[in-house]
């Protein structure tokens, strides 16, 4: 029987995780029942979602359980099928990574073709951050021709995309936040932002009224706190705010307070509206057709951040929350 790595929650972390709050642990793999597929998973990704499911409680998603096998976006190759449809040597996009080896029912398996992308792809451009990107600004703020666009975690696997979707569409102007200057040369020179600003060289507000004069329409939020309080500044009247994540909040182990400058969502007649991918699934032929088509013609650019081997997928996942990944943070599993 073959044998595999899987990765465990083994505590609740306060406050920022580390690597303790992981186990890494050997397991015979499983067999697959009926209807059911073993899979042998090649890439897996890490999401600053997964940090929300560390911690107990309510949420739009369970949370992970202590003791069992984390949960994420994968792509793997199918070895054995007791489901009809499937066959050894299929790739599947699944949600059960952090593992060499997982089945599970057909139904969760989604077929693709590494002929059309590389299976990474289907990590990132073509599978959840890549639908985040475009439902936020399709659905969620509603993006017009020759709209204005800021985002904040720009270099990032959502963020990088987003701005690079919003020129697609008609927007006029695109500007992106990051964290270093080499982020902010990447969002400039390879992904096509007309104005990108590192957010530790002065405060937010000042560097995004200089980068965006007449104000912004949009803004996509990654970040929140301090990105939010001046986006509601720089917004112009009748703004949309596609709040899809703060990860600045995500570690914090007492709540911070809020902007403090809400009173202009009144004055400023803004929306803000937060939302999670999973519920603009009435979407997805048009993600696929529309950001599958300009992939083709070479006009999206993507980079990706591997990490090899599953035992160094905690630090991966440590990393991204740190903000070491360009583009799409993704552990090489075999």
């Amino acid at each position: 029987m073959s044998k595999g790595l899987e990765i465990r929650l083994a505590s609740r972390p306060k406050g920022w995780p580390t690597s303790e709050n992981f186990d890494i642990v050997e397991v015979d793999a499983p067999q697959p029942g009926n209807g059911e597929l073993l899979v042998r998973n090649l890439w897996m990704s890490v999401d600053p979602y997964m940090r929300g499911r560390m911690n107990a409680g309510k949420s739009y998603v369970p949370p992970f359980e202590v003791g069992k096998a984390l949960q994420g976006g994968a792509v793997g190759e199918v070895v054995a099928s007791n489901a009809a449809g499937f066959q050894p040597g299929d790739f599947v996009l699944h949600n059960f990574g952090w593992r060499d080896y997982a089945a599970f029912g057909a139904k969760h398996a989604v077929k693709v073709d590494p002929q059309a992308a590389p299976p990474s792809a289907y990590l990132y451009v073509l599978g959840m951050p890549g639908m985040t990107a475009y439902v936020g600004l399709v659905d969620v703020a509603e993006q017009k021709e020759g709209d204005v666009v800021f985002v904040s975690g720009a270099a990032g696997a959502v963020g990088s995309l987003v701005g690079q979707i919003a020129k697609q569409r008609g927007a006029s102007r695109v500007i992106g936040s990051a964290g270093s200057a080499e982020k902010v040369r990447y969002l400039l020179d390879e992904v096509g932002f007309d104005a990108a600003f590192n957010y530790h060289d002065g405060p937010v507000a000042e560097q995004l009224k200089a980068a965006a004069p007449d104000g912004i329409d949009i803004y996509f939020d990654n970040v929140g706190g301090e990105h939010l309080e001046a986006a509601i500044g720089s917004l112009n009247d009748f703004g949309r705010v596609a709040e899809c994540g703060m990860i600045s909040q995500y570690n914090n182990a007492e709540p911070k307070p809020g902007p403090n400058n809400l009173f202009m969502l009144v004055s400023k007649r803004l929306k803000v509206q937060g939302f999670i991918v999973g519920d603009h699934a009435h979407l997805k032929d048009q993600f696929f057709a529309e950001v599958g088509g300009w992939l083709r013609d070479g006009k999206i650019n993507y980079r990706e951040t591997v990490v090899e081997g599953l035992r160094n997928a905690p630090d991966a996942f440590l990393g991204l929350m740190r903000g070491e990944n360009t583009g799409k943070m993704l552990v090489k599993i075999a």
